[in-house]
């Protein structure tokens, strides 16, 4: 089985299992985070969908450690499909990888070849492509947390969005709902909001766009981030999410928290936003 390498493991978040372990748990445990560690429950599953932001654990961890806390209330799904930006440049426009592994320091986690394979023949604009992903993060930094909850024993699919047009995004959002029909599965949508504008700026911009995610109006989200040029780097990701959990039943979105960096740096003047939220039955 071929193994894709962590690329941020001693940068992004801790490179060891022991210092990664403590520095997910003080996500958790953090001031802007859910407060406590979580504990994983069982039972009937309502979430379809999670937003989860991607930025060094240090700026956004206790952000996105909301999602995965009432992602742990809600039970153990089968299957992940990860959908974040390609920042690198690298590889196809739209980009799977549909097997072999990926590593990070809590261990290794095996590609569902079968829901990519589905996805793949339900789409005509996504290729197979692993040189996308073999340095792009967006996806890489969900794992460790996921890991966390369930040690290694769920399986995922990545796809990487270097194209982010509207049409492309709900086309990608259609073939991820027809393969998961009938699946135990989550969409997370890995993105972070505004980049580099004053905090006050950045937040006023990106709850309108969170608010039309309250909504699941896919359609006034991308016209706010276009109308209001948001810079977020994800937004491609968040359309196929929200389109894809609306044909699974989806009948809300909930913004679980929104902070920027200089809720965590306290310099206020050139911040990036980090949102999570759930999407659910």
């Amino acid at each position: 089985m071929e193994i894709r390498r962590p690329c941020q493991a001693g940068s992004f978040y801790a490179g060891t299992p022991r210092a990664l372990r403590g520095q997910i748990e003080s996500c958790f445990e953090h001031e802007l985070g859910p407060g406590k560690a979580p504990i994983p429950a069982t039972g009937a599953r309502r979430i379809l969908g999670l937003i989860c932001p991607h930025a060094g654990y240090m700026y956004s961890g206790p952000i996105a450690a909301h999602s995965y806390h009432r992602l742990a209330a809600d039970g153990k799904p089968a299957v992940f499909v990860v959908l974040g930006p390609n920042h690198t440049g690298q590889g196809s426009i739209l980009s799977i990888m549909k097997e072999g592994g990926w590593r990070t320091p809590l261990g290794d986690v095996q590609i569902d070849t079968r829901v990519a394979s589905e996805i793949i023949e339900r789409s005509r604009i996504i290729d197979v492509d692993k040189l996308a992903h073999w340095y792009e993060h967006s996806i890489e930094v969900q794992l460790p947390f996921l890991q966390f909850l369930y040690g290694s024993k769920f399986t995922f699919v990545p796809l990487s969005f270097l194209i982010q047009d509207f049409k492309s995004s709900v086309e990608v959002g259609h073939a991820i709902a027809k393969a998961l029909d009938g699946k135990d599965a989550v969409i997370i949508a890995s993105t972070d909001m505004t980049h580099y504008e004053p905090h006050e700026k950045a937040r006023e911009k990106d709850l309108k766009a969170l608010t039309a995610l309250e909504r699941l109006d896919e359609k006034q989200f991308f016209s706010t981030i276009e109308t209001h040029r948001i810079t977020a780097c994800g937004y491609g990701p968040v359309v196929a999410l929200v389109t894809a959990v609306k044909i699974l039943g989806a009948g809300k979105g909930e913004i679980l928290s929104y902070k920027t960096s200089g809720d965590i740096t306290r310099d206020y003047s050139s911040v990036v936003g980090y949102a999570s939220m759930a999407f659910t039955k």
